[in-house]
């Protein structure tokens, strides 16, 4: 409808409209409910699920990740023993027949290096995987010196065996990490559809809140606009206030509410920039 013909349209005319409207939803409105009831109930089961699966991967996650911190813990104190017994033999000349770069050896501080990545920056899985490939090589090549050193003097058992844990130990670290960012991955695509989910459901429920209550006041509507087209639409008391106050003032003369509204924003606006 055009500016002009809705200035055509009387008040009369415009109630006996709006009272029509209010007739016909409460006639549809207890089927729009029993179909938006429907549609919630059949997918409030749904939602759950999501939400149940994203908290299991979640919590699969919090115990890879406690298990790994735990053995990352008990790795890094065991690699202290293990540089502190590799001084003490160093020092007493214990190892210079048998390994003559020994003090050049940088394991420990690869390792150390290593850990400090992955517990201070903030990488991506792909990233991660690497760091854990090149701690895996590490672990590997210590394996095969701790066999070659052990079966060549015995008297390196003790030391041996801790480093023997010490690899073990980050080994554990490591496929719990590893296990813990195929979940991570997976658990992702279960956020985003528990998001999409839950949002849905909450549309749905918020359609079906506003139809209740267009419904609750369907009699109350329908009595008003009856009682505008029988009594008019001046000041009737009692929760009927005059609907064409702003209409007689249009003409004669005065501003529309717009323009009002229009008036006092701008007049504010001037206010804050002389403040400012």
């Amino acid at each position: 409808m055009d500016t002009e013909a809705l200035l055509a349209v009387t008040p009369e005319e415009l109630a006996q409209a709006l009272l029509v409207r209010r007739q016909v939803l409460k006639e549809q409105l207890p089927n729009v409910i029993r179909n938006l009831e429907a549609e919630e109930d059949s997918m409030q089961p749904r939602v759950q699920r999501a939400v149940n699966s994203h908290r299991t991967a979640n919590d699969k996650v919090a115990q890879l990740k406690e298990r790994r911190n735990a053995a990352q813990k008990r790795a890094g104190a065991t690699l202290r023993d293990v540089k502190q017994a590799r001084d003490s033999l160093a020092d007493s000349d214990g190892m210079v027949n048998l390994d003559p770069n020994w003090k050049k050896e940088k394991l420990f501080e690869e390792l150390e290096e290593i850990e400090d990545v992955i517990q201070t920056s903030a990488l991506d899985h792909r990233a991660e995987r690497k760091m854990l490939d090149r701690r895996k090589r590490l672990l590997e090549a210590n394996e095969r010196w701790l066999k070659s050193r052990r079966d060549s003097n015995p008297e390196m058992a003790n030391y041996i065996d801790t480093r023997g844990e010490m690899s073990s130990l980050y080994r554990e670290a490591d496929k719990a990490h590893r296990e813990m960012l195929v979940i991570v991955e997976k658990a992702q695509p279960l956020h985003e559809k528990k998001l999409v989910m839950g949002a849905e459901l909450r549309e749905l429920r918020r359609q079906l809140d506003r139809a209740k209550e267009l419904f609750a006041k369907s009699d109350s509507a329908i009595a008003h606009w009856e009682r505008r087209i029988s009594d008019g639409f001046d000041g009737l008391g009692g929760g009927f206030p005059d609907l064409l106050a702003a209409n007689r003032r249009v003409s004669e003369g005065g501003r529309s509410s717009f323009a009002r509204k229009s008036k006092a924003r701008s007049k504010g606006a001037s206010n804050r920039s002389e403040e400012e």
